[in-house]
């Protein structure tokens, strides 16, 4: 992950700000940086969106595939993730340093998404034991500017919300083969209910109190974070600690229930700003590079 030389001196105002419930942008300890959320900015995919949150930038595109369904599992479809670290994010993630971190980022995202009610993989089944959709989520970091997860998180529900799925009919012959039409209707599209989709909330300890959407400065700071997966209810699905820190039982109480509170939030504010992309149709204005 990318990080910043500190000195001693600069650590120290961090960690006694934070103590005083002051961050050097001045931001409070439960308080987000500004997030742009724009969705359905790349045009060959089933579903794309791009977050901006503080310096950190992501872009996801899902792609709707025909597949076979999983042995385990034979009625539903089931998501893929992949996330590529772009060298242009930091320098540290050129040859092969940023395969490490996507990897973790996949891997994490595959834990999020393991709780059954998260998305209803059901409704991608066209043909149990024959046919599903799979969903193939691309995460690309296109810059480095602190709290990953939550940015990568919040594009990727963002970008299941503006999915497409063609609808498709099983046909079946007199002589029992099945034929799969799809509708020749653009707009002929079924869409996933995001509504229980968990978003993640990092939360870093810093001194004896924790922030969350730490910047890259802040984690330099931080020994040890941890990783909530909260609903849009306030449901806590899975829950992650990283760093070489400890974090007492009394700490993980403490940032479980400051995780749910903000996630609440967090989740409230994301929809409404979707809700609105979603009433303004084709005739929003297109913004950034891929405008």
């Amino acid at each position: 992950m990318a990080s910043v030389v500190l000195s001693e001196a600069e650590k120290l105002y961090i960690v006694h700000g934070v103590q005083e419930d002051l961050r050097v942008d001045g931001r409070g300890c439960e308080d987000y940086r500004c997030a742009e959320v724009e969705t359905d900015v790349v045009s060959n995919t089933s579903g794309s969106a791009r977050v901006k949150l503080g310096h950190t930038d992501i872009l996801v595109g899902v792609k709707a595939e025909m597949g076979t369904p999983k042995l385990e599992k034979p009625d539903e479809g089931y998501l893929e993730f992949f996330v590529d670290c772009s060298a242009n994010a930091t320098p540290e993630f050129e040859g092969r340093g940023g395969e490490e971190l996507g990897t973790e980022i996949a891997n994490t995202l595959y834990r999020v998404f393991s709780s059954e009610s998260s998305v209803d993989l059901k409704s991608l089944c066209i043909n149990p034991r024959e046919h599903c959709w799979v969903l193939y989520v691309d995460v690309l970091l296109l810059e480095c500017g602190g709290n990953l997860f939550d940015a990568i998180s919040i594009a990727v529900k963002a970008a299941l919300f503006n999915t497409r799925i063609p609808k498709v009919r099983v046909l079946e012959d007199e002589e029992g083969s099945k034929e799969i039409e799809l509708s020749d209707d653009p707009y002929d599209c079924i869409r996933l209910n995001v509504d229980d989709v968990p978003c993640i909330v990092t939360l870093s300890k810093i001194g004896y109190r924790h922030v969350v959407d730490a910047t890259l400065q802040e984690e330099a700071c931080s020994l040890a974070s941890l990783l909530i997966s909260v609903t849009s209810k306030g449901a806590l699905t899975s829950m992650k600690k990283v760093g070489k820190g400890s974090l007492d039982p009394e700490s993980i109480f403490e940032m479980m229930e400051m995780g749910k509170r903000v996630g609440k939030s967090l989740h409230i504010a994301l929809q409404k700003v979707l809700d609105e992309e979603e009433s303004l149709g084709t005739s929003r204005q297109k913004v950034g590079f891929l405008g």
